[in-house]
């Protein structure tokens, strides 16, 4: 299985690379909305809990505009059929799912860097911090992976992706914003083993939930 994986994940870094299109949606998103951040909401001045989810917000936001590509331009430029002649729908969800992890855990630090920058934030616990940057990204990853995979054959793709996505995405949000909080602001209480638990279960449930319905899907 590694074999086929690696060859999936290969092959969308090269398209990537040559295409450049979640790169520069990405980066171009997340720099816009870290400015009006600083200049209009005046987000220094806010709260701890609202502070740790506005970087969430950001990161939401610029993942679905441009992970829906995942599965999307497979089925735009007609490989779709390719792909299933040459690996199985596991390989190809796997392959898919490290690709966006990746991708989006660069995100993830390129938008954690500046924010904190920005908002003038230390790491206070870097235990949560990691676990946030990680298994965030894998959260979304998952998600974004499975939504983009069941839309791919769909006419008015974009609004599908956001529908189905953003309910999908609010549990990790929810948890993501407290455990934020106790890397970046307050430091970790006695609740938050709880909510570390939770993140690594969201993650877990997910990714499983996915690799065990992609061959559904694949065959439709």
């Amino acid at each position: 299985m590694i074999k086929p994986t690696a060859a999936i994940v290969k092959k969308e870094v090269l398209q990537e690379l040559r295409t450049k299109y979640a790169i520069n949606t990405l980066l171009a998103f997340t720099g816009a909305s870290l400015l009006l951040i600083l200049f209009t909401l005046r987000a220094h001045q806010l709260d701890p809990i609202p502070r740790s989810g506005l970087v969430w917000i950001i990161i939401l936001f610029a993942a679905m505009s441009g992970m829906m590509r995942s599965f999307v331009q497979e089925a735009d430029k007609k490989t779709w059929a390719l792909l299933q002649l040459h690996a199985n729908p596991s390989e190809v969800f796997v392959g898919k799912l490290t690709y966006n992890f990746l991708f989006l855990l660069l995100l993830h630090l390129f938008t954690f860097f500046f924010y904190m920058l920005m908002m003038d934030l230390t790491i206070v616990s870097f235990t949560y911090f990691t676990a946030s940057i990680l298994f965030g990204a894998g959260g979304l990853a998952s998600v974004t992976t499975l939504t983009s995979a069941m839309i791919a054959q769909a006419d008015r793709k974009g609004a599908l992706f956001s529908v189905l996505c953003i309910p999908l995405v609010v549990p990790l949000l929810l948890i993501l914003t407290r455990t934020t909080n106790f890397a970046l602001i307050e430091g970790p209480d006695e609740t938050a083993l709880n909510d570390l638990a939770a993140l690594v279960g969201y993650c877990g449930v997910t990714i499983t939930a996915g690799v065990l319905l992609f061959d559904y899907l694949w065959e439709e």
